[in-house]
């Protein structure tokens, strides 16, 4: 599992038809190296919103049916960070 920031919108008019309802979004990941990446979203994140990813083929596993072409997938918004116990801030 991954944590990471909302950026922006990733907009594509055409898509596989396999791909479920929702959103493409590029995430930045709090990797300390500012690495980013597509992932999708069906919670209806936003920009600035700190999220966890799911990666690999458990994130289309997730969907029933069979897997769409996915590898990194929003399951989580972070209300609040800690580290060590205590509020990290945002």
């Amino acid at each position: 599992m991954l944590r990471a920031t909302v950026k922006g919108n990733v907009w594509s008019t055409k898509r596989l038809k396999e791909i479920p309802s929702g959103a493409m979004l590029e995430v930045e990941l709090d990797d300390g190296k500012s690495t980013r990446l597509v992932a999708f979203d069906v919670l209806g994140c936003g920009i600035g919103e700190r999220v966890l990813i799911s990666t690999g083929s458990v994130a289309a596993a997730w969907f029933p049916g069979k897997a769409p072409p996915l590898d990194a997938l929003i399951i989580g918004s972070i209300d609040e960070p800690t580290r060590n116990g205590k509020n990290a801030g945002k």
